[in-house]
Order: structure tokens, then C-alpha cells, then sequence
């Protein structure tokens, strides 16, 4: 068999590397839970026409179909993209037993049939967090989440060495609202064009709302002005009525972008600006709208993102809002994994390997990697009894830093690294803290 070649954009992690994201879902998720979050999974499937209504992302969904399926059978069926719309369609599902305010967080699997790139994956994985409640969900949840995202984030920076983070603010309702007050009839068109000024710049979005939108030469420059206003403090609400454009809508939205940058300034300083070009490209977004890029490393992207939705989840008689967030795990990870930026301090979370003098005495090295487990020690068994210099190069090669020789009654260590070797008992015997389970190196300076 020819060795198979590797898929472009799915994305498979060393075991050193799958020990690091393990450390960094474990640090979220505790975050996530220090906050009220509780954990839910959803199915990986839903339904094409739920899923394809959701903006500009239909061309980018995988449709699930039987290999055999009977002849004239139609696929209905598409791999979901985010968690958010599951996630919708989870509330709509069970909230006879649910509780709300209802704050879930969820970290699965999503796939896109996007063109792969550094940062961009046909399947990843994401961290969510979203708050919903019944008919009206309170403004300051637009505050509490994104300083639950930061804290996450901030752990991520301080226990792990991963770079920080800058949060990127504005609110649908601010942008729209100015719109309309400049008289445009179509907001949510000029939100997905400006959505595209990091890309192509200010002179293209220009261009773009004037040739695909329709507006003004005047429109669109006042558009332009407006995307290109952002303050890490209160001041963009004096530039924005600088402009002189009147509407209650960009009236709500300015007081509560207002505060979220005075809230995070006082908690997270330095991590968050208001920026008026973000608009995300989903059209579920109502509100309060968030993206948050590594410092130093911008053109990778955002690595999270999200907002409020008033009106993704409704059955007709009770509609459920809510205000979410997702971390794109492996879209912060894999680019700091292909340069050696971030790396575990061993591959495999063995703390010692017991080796086996002959084959008769293998019982003996079981009951000691036993009392060794018994006390939250990870130990591995030789595989064969061999000679000792072998045993301990296969620790050395699988980067197991001890080798345990002896019976189960008392033995001697070997610390690999050092080369020193002492007299152990296997029911005392522990390593030092940091060699208890891998750590976490980062590269980055």
C-alpha cells in the first residue's frame, strides 16, 4: 500500500502537539465553568435549509449523503459550520427543560468547504460560550461575555505563554442605524461589504457600495468614514457624532458599545477597542459584535469572534435571544504547532517506565506500576524484558524522564536526564510537580 497523502485543510496534531490543545480545552473549559457555563454537545448534522439561510456561508457546507443511498433519494442533510446554529436549534428543541438565562459552552468539531490557508481549516475545532434567555435577554450580557472570552484567553497567556490578545468591538445596531439616517435602504448589504475591509481595503469597499449597493458617492464615503473610527476608550462615540448623522438606532447602539469598552477598560485593560469596520458576515448578528486577533500575529486572523442574536431561535410564539462567543482552537494552535512556537515538554504523559528484568518477573513490575498508579503516578511497563540499556533508551526515545528497577517491595529511580539514580519505595516514590504530567514550552518571545 502506497503511503496515503494528507488531506489539505484537515488538520491531525502530533501526540506532543494533541497534549497541548488538550491542556488549552482544559484551561476553557475550567474558565468557562468558574462562570456559570455549563457543557452540552449537539449533533454534527443539520438540516440544508437551516443551515444555508444563515448569510453568506451556503457555497462552504458539506452535504452528508449515503454511499448507497435508493435511487432518487434527495440529501437534506449538511455538516454544521458553527456551533451557533445547532446551538439555536438545541434551545428550540428542549427549553421545556431548560433553565434561562441559559449558559451553555460547547467545544466540537465544525467543518467548511473553504479554500485551506494558515488559519482557515475544512475541519476544526471551536470553544463556544453563549447566553440565552426568553423574549428579552439583558444588555449587560453583551458586557459579561466577552470579559469571560479575555479571561479565558488571559489564562491561556499567563499559565501557557501564549501571545495576548486584542478584542475588537462594535455593535449592528450603531452601523445600521447610521445608515438608515444617512437614508440607506438596504444596512445589512453595506454591513457584508464593509465586513470586507480588512481584506481589500477602504478605497475597494467604496467602490463596491457604490457599483453592487447603490449608494451615493456621499453614502459611501460617509460609510467609509464611519468603518475607519475605532478608540480603545469611550472617545469613538464623540468622532461617530462628528459625523453628523442622527438616528435612535445609532443612538442605542453607541451607549451600549460605549459600555462594553468603559466595563473591559476597568477588568481587562489594554484587551479590548471599540473598532466600527468589524461587522461579521452572518446575518443571525443583531448586536453587539465581536473579533479578537493573537498581538504580533494579525494576519493570522481572528481567533475569536461572535455577537448577539435577537432573532436566530423563535418557534413562533416565544423567541429566544442570546449573545455568543467561539474561539477557533485550532485555528490559534496549529499556526504556533507548524512554526515551533509551542511544543509539550514530553510527548507522552508517562512519568516512568518499570522495567522488566525477565519475563518471569513481569508480575512483580505490574504491582509496582500499580501502586505507583494507585497514587496518580502515570507509569508504563517495559514492553519486553531485555537488556537495561535498552529498556532505557526506549524511555529516552518515547521521552519518559524515569526508569524504575528493582521489585515491588523497594527498587531504584533513574532520572534520564541527570543520570542520577536513587533507592525508591513505590509506595512513596513521587516526582517532582513539574514531572508529574507534561508542561507546556512556549517559543515565543
Amino acid at each position: 500500500m502506497n503511503r496515503p497523502k494528507p488531506l489539505s485543510g484537515f488538520p491531525e496534531f502530533t501526540p506532543e502537539a494533541r497534549i497541548v490543545e488538550q491542556f488549552v480545552l482544559d484551561r476553557l473549559r475550567e474558565t468557562f465553568e468558574l462562570h456559570g457555563f455549563t457543557p452540552i454537545e449537539t449533533r454534527a448534522v443539520e438540516p440544508l435549509d437551516t443551515l444555508a439561510k444563515q448569510g453568506e456561508i451556503d457555497k462552504e457546507i458539506y452535504v452528508l449523503s449515503r454511499l448507497h443511498a435508493e435511487p432518487g433519494a434527495t440529501t437534506d442533510l449538511g455538516l454544521h459550520f458553527d456551533l451557533t446554529v445547532p446551538f439555536a436549534r438545541y434551545v428550540l428543541e428542549n427549553a421545556h427543560r431548560l433553565q434561562f438565562p441559559f449558559r451553555r459552552y460547547q467545544i466540537q468539531k465544525v467543518w467548511r468547504g473553504e479554500r485551506p490557508q494558515e488559519g482557515r481549516y475544512r475541519e476544526f475545532t471551536q470553544a463556544d460560550i453563549d447566553i440565552v434567555d426568553t423574549d428579552t435577554l439583558a444588555p449587560h450580557h453583551d458586557v459579561e461575555l466577552p470579559l469571560v472570552s479575555l479571561a479565558a484567553l488571559e489564562r491561556l497567556h499567563v499559565d501557557l505563554g501564549l501571545p495576548p490578545v486584542l478584542m475588537r468591538v462594535n455593535n449592528r445596531r450603531l452601523a445600521s442605524g447610521f445608515y438608515l439616517g444617512l437614508g440607506v435602504d438596504d444596512p445589512a448589504e453595506v454591513l457584508r461589504q464593509v465586513d470586507k475591509m480588512d481584506k481589500i481595503g477602504p478605497d475597494q469597499v467604496h467602490d463596491l457600495l457604490i457599483s453592487d449597493v447603490g449608494l451615493t458617492e456621499s453614502q459611501a464615503k460617509m460609510c467609509v468614514a464611519l468603518a475607519e473610527i475605532n478608540s480603545a476608550d469611550e472617545s469613538f462615540v464623540d468622532s461617530v457624532r462628528a459625523l453628523g448623522v442622527e438616528h435612535d438606532e445609532l443612538e442605542a447602539g453607541l451607549e451600549l458599545l460605549a459600555t462594553v469598552v468603559r466595563t473591559a477598560g476597568a477588568y481587562v485593560p489594554g484587551r479590548l477597542i471599540a473598532d466600527l469596520r468589524i461587522a461579521r458576515g452572518l446575518d443571525y448578528y443583531t448586536g453587539t459584535v465581536y473579533e479578537t486577533h493573537l498581538v504580533g500575529y494579525e494576519s493570522w486572523g481572528s481567533i475569536s469572534s461572535g455577537g448577539r442574536y435577537d432573532s436566530l431561535a423563535s418557534d413562533g410564539r416565544t423567541s429566544y435571544p442570546g449573545v455568543g462567543l467561539s474561539i477557533g482552537v485550532t485555528r490559534l494552535l496549529a499556526p504556533l504547532f507548524s512554526r515551533g512556537l509551542l511544543r509539550a515538554s514530553r510527548p507522552v504523559p508517562t512519568v516512568i517506565l518499570i522495567a522488566v528484568e525477565a519475563e518471569e518477573t513481569r508480575a512483580e513490575a505490574i504491582a509496582v506500576a500499580e501502586q505507583l498508579r494507585d497514587r496518580g503516578i502515570a507509569t508504563e511497563v517495559a514492553p519486553k524484558a531485555d537488556k537495561y540499556g535498552r529498556q532505557i533508551r526506549y524511555a529516552d526515545r518515547r521521552g519518559i524522564p524515569y526508569v524504575w528497577f528493582g521489585s515491588s517491595i523497594a527498587g531504584e529511580v533513574k532520572d534520564l536526564r541527570s543520570g542520577e539514580q536513587v533507592a525508591a519505595d513505590p509506595s512513596k516514590w513521587t516526582p517532582p510537580e513539574t514531572d508529574r504530567r507534561p508542561q507546556v514550552i512556549p517559543a515565543i518571545s
